[in-house]
């Protein structure tokens, strides 16, 4: 799995959320996570493959931090 808990991503294009739950469905291939939507004002399900983790750029990344979030969007 590529997000946890607390994980805040975009989804739908442009619509920021947070994971409130992950698992891996009866297929292992697909991996599901329930978000927390705020324009929604609700939790919705998506699979992990439609999610994009929100890049956050208040500081600069060490070298180390730069290559562990390119490893991180890799699908």
């Amino acid at each position: 799995m590529n997000f946890t808990f607390g994980d805040i991503v975009v989804v739908e294009d442009n619509l920021i959320g947070v994971v409130v739950k992950s698992w891996i469905h009866y297929n292992p291939k697909i991996i599901k996570h329930e978000v927390y939507v705020r324009v929604f004002n609700c939790i919705k399900e998506y699979e992990e493959k439609d999610m994009q983790r929100y890049m956050v750029r208040h500081k600069y990344l060490s070298d180390e931090e730069a290559e562990y979030q390119k490893k991180c969007n890799i699908r």
